[in-house]
């Protein structure tokens, strides 16, 4: 009679890959909006290594969590293991004819300034499925099954990015709302969530003076505020690579002739070389072509 010895097991891939995504992240939040679970389950996944292990990974305090000189000595390890796993999960998914093509992206972007780009990509590419997820914060391309990723920030001049335009503001509004120069003073301004501070910068910036540059409606997306600007509802600041098709149809007019530049730049993220997709340059390319 054959005997199967028991092999020692090790922790469970999931605590590990909760691990390696708070210690690269430094954050149990971070960590569970990455793996699209709870802070809590992410600190309960810790928690299981932890005891595997025999010791404390992170350091918890009221600021939030930091990790321990033994944590601290796991990350390269952890990172590369997960780094080539991805890799893994990336060739098999392209091993499918004609794999789906998935884009992350900001829902402002997502709304306002993809649709009619993306048709023009799907008209040159017929033959590929393209997936459109939005997120608020970019994703990790070396992590996630994404083939490029759309988002406003700073070029950092290394990761694989393509800058497609400057991020400028300027006041817009209904033709029908007849707001013009000084008249801005006491208008009713509208704000969103995600650039709550455009109306302060904008005025500091542009040494345009305004009655309250923090009053008025504000909107959890920044496509409610451009619907509620077209409807007459009060002044937008206008990030003009999102609102390039109103300008030109004319439902929104510049409601200041000074505009002025955030910093920011609209950017095309996409995997390293090594990961990207045959056709993922020629999507960009076809994405970062003007209307």
């Amino acid at each position: 009679m054959s005997v199967i010895p028991k092999r020692p097991k090790g922790p469970p891939l999931n605590a590990m890959r909760a691990f390696e995504a708070a210690a690269r992240r430094e954050s149990f939040v971070a960590a569970g909006e990455e793996l699209n679970v709870t802070p809590g389950a992410i600190s309960q996944h810790v928690k299981t290594l932890e005891s595997w292990a025999g010791m404390p990974l992170f350091r918890r305090n009221a600021q939030g969590v930091e990790l321990t000189e033994a944590g601290k000595s796991l990350v390269p390890e952890f990172a590369s293991a997960f780094d080539g796993l991805a890799d893994a999960t990336r060739a098999l998914r392209n091993l499918k004819p004609n794999a789906d093509f998935h884009i992350a992206t900001l829902p402002s972007v997502a709304q306002l300034w993809l649709p009619k780009r993306l048709s023009k990509v799907r008209m040159h590419l017929p033959q590929i499925n393209f997936s459109v997820t939005a997120l608020e914060e970019p994703p990790s391309l070396s992590r996630e099954l994404f083939d490029l990723s759309i988002f406003f920030g700073v070029p950092d001049g290394i990761s694989d990015q393509v800058c497609v335009c400057p991020d400028e503001i300027a006041p817009v509004c209904a033709p029908a709302l007849k707001v013009r120069g000084t008249e801005l003073y006491s208008a009713p301004l509208l704000h969103d969530l995600t650039w709550v501070n455009d109306w302060a910068f904008w005025s500091e910036t542009t040494s345009v003076s305004l009655k309250d540059p923090q009053c008025g409606p504000h909107f959890s997306l920044y496509s409610l505020a451009v619907e509620e600007a077209k409807a007459g509802a009060g002044v937008l600041m206008g990030h003009l690579c999102l609102i390039e098709e109103a300008l030109i149809s004319g439902s929104l007019v510049p409601a200041h002739d000074r505009s002025c530049r955030t910093g920011r730049s609209l950017l095309v993220d996409v995997p390293h070389q090594s990961r990207k997709r045959p056709e993922t340059d020629y999507v960009v390319g076809l994405l970062s072509q003007e209307l």
